[in-house]
């Protein structure tokens, strides 16, 4: 065999072992001559398997035993292989290496150097280095390399050995010439630049290098391609990435799977689903498959998005290829289920690709936070305790994400026994673990129970961070435990912990809740001795301490400090000032505010209803009425207590037409009338010119609870306001056969359809509820009049007639020829008024 067929054969061996063997039986044969390039390949396979005394045992051979120096291809492999397998720092002594043995890097050898500083994260090291080649120097003092610090028992100690005990140093450093400079002519040095150059940023110098290979004549090939493509498209230049795209297939180079995979990465760091999609269909359409990072690519863009039926597509040809989801992709698939509220999908989904599965803790970890997220503790425990199939076993950070589950779902009594299903599995809590759990204790208002597992992290030997003592702080504070909170502080003081400016600020709030002006300044006083300024937060605080005792000077001195800070007084600071003066009387003051807050847009509900309150208190009930009417037009009306608000500022007017308006308004939003609500329509009516009898009947079967009262009470509301389409529109609701109605209901809706000239619907509920057995009291009959005085006498005859079949009596005899007479004589308003009385 000649060398280059002993090269070859060597070369294609698999295992280090048979490597070795063949080369000790070449190496045995009478006519061999020692090769560099047999042992080159030799010390790739054994670097390669990490058989490190092997490969020390080799390179003494090669360059003692057969005398064959070292050269750039045996560096550059044992660069590479000790580069591949995590050891940077040694593979860089073997530039000291050649440096004392006077051998200066090739292109191969340099480009491997680089590659090596690169992957590294020392860009400018690798920069540096590859200037200098160029430029024909081989220094290696810019990157401090120190063989001394290298562990002599490593798997570099041959290494070692030969630059310490050989004092290689000064045996051939002088020997490295100075050579002219050059530029590389490999296309595969112009690749690791162009990558280089991209990573660290450097978008001109990575285009200048592109352009240098063309200009050298170094044609690029389909690597150099998507490494341009991916410097330009990871850094948003997405045009510049598709105008690379034309050149590579101008130039006749084909994508590949990477190409698009790049393209693809691009448009979704940008947010252009379109894009995505459009590269995604491309893959097909050129005869190429996609991958698993193309799958993962889509499926990160489409679930981000929650678009499901997408997601789904690609799912389902993940399955055809075979492939299986990705492992990452699966929580993000969950997720987008959850989110959507497709529970079903989501079990059926975790079913199929997770059960049983050697799917990794963390990523159960992370679909357990998705149902944790939404409260829904009970799925969360499900993925907790399903089956993991052989090997899996649970992570700390699933046990942590359960404390979360059952913290935001309130589930407190589930914790106990999962702190034993975790000590039963030998896993010990860690930090985290008792944040999560203190976090939770104080939100969920057990402060002592929090204190507690503060105590035992201590002993464990973990030191509480002061987001852990602002926990607990928080939670004495919002339980008015005042002299637990400062026992907190203090502890948090003792253990050399620093307070932050959240537990500054709670301690202040706590005390300016019940007007402790002084204690508050106090602790304003320590934090800013600590170098902490105060914040809006802080200072409000201050504002609101002096608000409880009615100390408007001092506060205006913490507002107008706060309105020389950046952004202003905040909108919080702001109506706590306006409830000052609101409170005091001081309308001037107040109404500067107010207007201050309406001029740059930050009044909110709270600031016009207290200036409302304030008006309406003073007795300037028309400005109280002109803020009402701003308020209704802000669009800030949200909730029943800001309807509430502006309501009684229209029944003070006594304007029913308005208080009505509102009322529709408010059910327009979806916000029903609350109680208070109720009372002030009550008080409406009674200052408007309506029968008490009317008003008397709808209050008692309000008060009574009867299921009909609170519509009934809306539509004679509207009725009596003139609203008659709203009042009619409720009627039709509240006379639907599935609901049951009293005769107050009854009456109200006889009285809408009177009002509104339904003289027919009228007294076809008043047959009704003779029907239904209802009796007709003092508030039927004087709608009843009223239709009849609408109709005419004529028509009550009628009537009359209609009802003496339901009454067939000596009463209604008698009725009946007093209406007659009265009607002859042509006094329908007599009649009317006997029908009242009489029935």
């Amino acid at each position: 065999m000649s060398p280059r067929e002993q090269t070859a054969l060597l070369s294609r061996q698999r295992h280090w072992r048979r490597a070795h063997d063949l080369f000790d039986r070449l190496r045995a044969l009478p006519s061999y001559a020692p090769n560099p390039v047999h042992y080159n390949v030799l010390l790739r396979h054994l670097a390669r398997a990490h058989r490190w005394p092997e490969l020390g045992r080799t390179w003494l051979r090669m360059s003692r035993d057969d005398a064959v120096p070292p050269s750039n291809p045996a560096y550059a492999a044992l660069a590479d292989a000790l580069g591949k397998a995590g050891l940077a720092q040694e593979s860089l002594l073997l530039l000291l290496h050649m440096r004392a043995r006077g051998v200066a890097p090739d292109e191969v050898s340099m480009n491997t150097f680089v590659r090596i500083l690169k992957n590294t994260g020392r860009y400018s090291d690798a920069v540096t280095l590859f200037t200098n080649w160029c430029d024909g120097r081989f220094d290696v003092e810019f990157l401090h390399l120190e063989y001394r610090a290298v562990d002599f028992h490593g798997p570099m100690k041959f290494l070692l050995d030969d630059m310490v005990h050989d004092k290689l140093d000064s045996a051939g450093a002088l020997g490295v010439e100075e050579v002219p400079s050059r530029k590389p002519k490999l296309v595969v040095t112009y690749n690791t630049m162009i990558d280089l150059y991209g990573k660290a940023g450097r978008l001109k110098d990575a285009m200048d290098m592109f352009l240098d290979m063309l200009a050298y004549q170094v044609m690029p090939d389909i690597y150099t391609f998507n490494s341009m493509i991916n410097v330009f498209g990871s850094h948003g230049s997405i045009e510049e990435a598709e105008v690379l795209l034309a050149n590579m297939l101008v130039r006749g180079i084909t994508p590949d799977i990477r190409t698009f995979n790049v393209l693809m990465t691009a448009f979704a760091s940008v947010g252009d689903v379109e894009g995505v999609l459009r590269y995604y269909r491309q893959i097909g359409r050129t005869g190429l498959c996609a991958d698993a990072v193309s799958y993962r690519i889509m499926l990160q863009v489409l679930c981000e998005r929650k678009m499901v039926h997408e997601a789904e597509d690609v799912i389902q040809g993940i399955i055809k290829s075979a492939t299986g989801v990705h492992e990452q992709s699966i929580p993000l698939v969950m997720k987008m289920y959850i989110d959507q509220g497709l529970l079903d999908k989501a079990n059926a989904f975790f079913q199929r690709h997770c059960r049983g599965a050697q799917v990794s803790s963390r990523n159960y970890a992370a679909i357990m936070d998705a149902y944790a997220d939404k409260c829904l503790w009970e799925e969360a425990e499900h993925i907790f305790h399903c089956d993991r199939g052989a090997g899996g076993k649970r992570d700390i950070v699933e046990y942590n994400v359960m404390v979360k589950a059952y913290g935001l779902a309130k589930q407190y009594d589930r914790v106990a026994p999962l702190l034993e299903n975790m000590k039963g599995s030998s896993i010990s809590p860690d930090e985290c673990t008792y944040n999560s759990l203190i976090q939770m204790f104080s939100v969920g208002g057990f402060p002592q129970r929090a204190k507690k597992l503060l105590r035992k992290m201590k002993d464990t030997g973990f030191k509480p961070a002061c987001e852990t003592y602002s926990a607990v702080i928080r939670s004495y504070s919002h339980n008015s435990l005042v002299s637990e909170a400062i026992d907190m502080y203090n502890e948090m003081k003792a253990s050399a912990v620093e307070p932050n400016v959240v537990v500054y600020g709670l301690m202040i709030d706590m005390f300016a809740e019940t007007g402790q002006v002084d204690k508050a300044l106090h602790y304003s006083n320590l934090m800013e001795e600590s170098g902490i300024v105060p914040n809006h937060i802080i200072l409000t605080s201050i504002i609101k301490a002096y608000s409880k005792v009615n100390c408007w000077k001092e506060a205006q001195i913490f507002y107008t400090r706060m309105r020389n800070m950046d952004g202003g007084p905040d909108i919080i600071a702001s109506n706590t000032m306006l409830n000052l003066y609101a409170k005091l009387g001081m309308v001037f003051e107040a109404k500067a505010i107010f207007d201050s807050l309406t001029r740059n847009n930050q009044a909110d509900d709270v600031s016009y209803i207290t200036m409302m309150f304030l008006y309406k208190n003073m007795g300037l009930l028309s400005e109280s009425i002109k803020i009402a009417h701003k308020l209704q037009d802000s669009g800030l009306l949200s909730d029943c207590a800001a309807y509430n608000a502006v309501m009684a500022c229209y029944v003070a007017k006594g304007n029913l037409r308005e208080c009505a308006e509102l009322v529709q308004k408010m059910v327009e939003d979806s916000i029903f009338p609350d109680a208070s609500m109720f009372r002030m329509i009550f008080s409406a009516m009674n200052k408007v010119n309506i029968s008490s009898e009317e008003v008397l009947q709808l209050e008692s079967a309000y008060n009574d609870g009867r299921s009909s009262a609170k519509h009934a009470i809306l539509a004679f509301l509207f009725s009596m306001a003139g609203m008659h389409a709203t009042a009619l529109n409720i009627c039709e609701q509240l006379l639907k056969p599935e609901l049951a109605i009293d005769p107050c209901a009854y009456n109200v809706a006889f009285k809408v359809y009177a009002s509104c000239g339904e003289v027919d619907k009228a007294f076809s509920l008043f047959t009704q509820m003779h029907a239904l057995g209802l009796k007709p009291d003092t508030v039927t009959y004087i709608h009843l009049s009223t239709c009849y005085g609408i109709s005419g006498m004529s028509e009550a005859m009628r009537r009359i007639n209609g009802l003496l079949a339901y009454r067939n009596s000596e009463f209604s005899k008698s009725l009946h020829n007093a209406l007659v007479s009265f009607r002859e004589s042509g006094n329908n308003d007599l009649a009317a008024q006997l029908l009242v009385k009489k029935c």
